[in-house]
């Protein structure tokens, strides 16, 4: 039970650290114009692929960043990297404001 909670605490400390405010300002951006989405996997995706350029490379920076953190946190805590991409995805979407996209384990982008 405590380290479920140690571990939770990690990751909502994660998911808050994720982006720098330049890249936080961008991805809010996307996400608020339909251009990105949340996904179960933990990772962002491109709502209509293949996008632009930018919006790729941005995703890319941001999935690459959150790779890394999840891998630290399933190293530090013995866990599996899916256990962490999980969870984190589930934080995701749970915080994904009305209107934005977000993706489930199954089926296509949606509107939350």
């Amino acid at each position: 039970m405590m380290q479920r909670r140690r571990f939770s605490l990690l990751l909502l400390t994660l998911l808050l650290g994720l982006t720098g405010p330049v890249r936080a300002d961008a991805l809010d951006d996307a996400k608020r114009d339909g251009l990105v989405g949340e996904q179960a996997n933990g990772y962002l995706g491109v709502v209509e692929a293949p996008g632009s350029a930018a919006i790729r490379a941005l995703v890319e920076g941001i999935n690459a960043r959150r790779r890394e953190r999840y891998l630290g946190i399933a190293a530090d805590n013995g866990i599996d990297l899916e256990a962490v991409e999980l969870l984190a995805g589930q934080k995701a979407i749970e915080k994904t404001p009305p209107g934005q996209f977000i993706r489930l384990a199954t089926g296509p982008w949606r509107r939350k």
